[in-house]
């Protein structure tokens, strides 16, 4: 089961940082990051590999993104 953030609405860096705060707490497994900007979407999507988690994908969904990231 997957956790979902949801930070659409949110200007940077706010979507990154809610992001952060979900890796912090999870440790491991699947996140699913809901933004709605192309600034979010590359800018969540960078940090989440910095920190060695894998984005499995990249989805629009109506305006915006949805960004599944993993780690075993």
């Amino acid at each position: 089961m997957s956790v979902i953030v949801d930070a659409r609405g949110l200007s940077c860096p706010q979507p990154v940082l809610s992001t952060a705060d979900e890796i912090k707490k999870v440790k491991k497994g699947e996140i699913v990051v809901l933004v709605d900007t192309d600034t979010s979407k590359e800018n969540v999507s960078r940090f989440a590999a910095s920190q060695g988690w894998t984005v499995k994908s990249v989805e629009q969904e109506g305006t915006g993104y949805r960004i599944s990231i993993t780690k075993d």
